[in-house]
């Protein structure tokens, strides 16, 4: 369709490095990274990988122009919603699936989810703005939306119906991962303005927040239930983290400079992210073991 438009080979930046992840609670682990920059870009964000390691993220030019993309090895779909001004892009299935976010005439935040070379509006109804977070192989959807009082809340979409998600004792609740088992990853923020991370199984909110954190953001949850986060330090600098197993293994990426930042996951031992070079912020993959 006209606002896909497939480059047959992306001129990227690609660095390769190796790094001993400091673990809380755990032996260390190994991450192996691959930094991406599309050519062109101010800033490059790779916010999800599905299981074929396609990438989804978004690109900025200039500092305005955003536009949301798949990468599957050096080919890049740039993939704009024709509803919108700046798209980004935040999960992808193993079909293909992509959901994200694109901004209205009047500035609005719009969920959307790409399936079958269609764009469709997502988010519950009287939602003021909205935003998909990550979706699986049964197109089940999750994100979050702003209600009309202004209270921010996590949806789950199961393509007939929304529920609505709210961490107990919360402020807020953002909606940012599931898997195919259905359990999803959860950010809400306590009455004393702490961000804080859980794992909703359709049940029960189970907090799993990083060691030592002032604050925990969960991304993206793999079939194990193994979640990818960023999360904050008494220095006010951002580092990723990996819940792997119930264990708890602190990563940053080793061209960063005090941001790092984990938004993705798949079920073969890749996350995905950003980080922040100094002067712009950056992509990467990176494979652990």
């Amino acid at each position: 369709m006209k606002n896909c438009r497939v480059i047959g080979r992306l001129l990227m930046v690609v660095v390769i490095f190796v790094f001993g992840a400091t673990a809380a609670e755990a032996p260390n682990i190994t991450f192996t990274f691959k930094n991406i920059v599309i050519s062109g870009a101010t800033n490059t964000f790779v916010n999800g990988i599905n299981n074929s390691g396609v990438l989804v993220g978004s690109y900025v030019i200039g500092f305005t122009v955003s536009h949301g993309f798949t990468l599957k090895g050096s080919k890049l779909t740039i993939l704009d919603d024709p509803k919108g001004k700046r798209t980004s892009c935040a999960g992808i299935n193993g079909t293909g699936d992509v959901v994200g976010t694109y901004s209205t005439s009047t500035g609005a935040s719009q969920a959307f989810l790409h399936h079958g070379g269609k764009f469709t509006d997502i988010g519950p109804v009287g939602a003021t703005s909205s935003g998909a977070g990550g979706i699986n192989d049964k197109l089940e959807i999750i994100g979050s939306f702003v209600d009309a009082k202004g209270g921010t809340h996590g949806f789950l979409w199961n393509g007939k119906k929304y529920k609505q998600l709210d961490a107990p004792g919360a402020i807020s609740t953002v909606a940012s991962g599931i898997n195919n088992n259905g359990l999803v990853s959860v950010g809400w923020t306590d009455p004393s303005g702490h961000d804080n991370a859980a794992i909703y199984n359709g049940k029960k909110y189970t907090k799993i927040n990083v060691p030592g954190a002032v604050r925990s953001i969960p991304g993206g949850i793999d079939l194990a239930g193994d979640v990818v986060y960023s999360w904050y330090d008494s220095a006010n600098e951002y580092h990723g983290a990996l819940r792997l197993g119930g264990k708890y293994y602190k990563f940053d990426d080793p061209q960063g400079q005090g941001a790092t930042y984990g938004h993705g996951i798949n079920d073969h031992q890749v996350v995905t992210g950003v980080y922040h070079d100094g002067n712009s912020i950056r992509g990467f993959q990176a494979t652990y073991k």
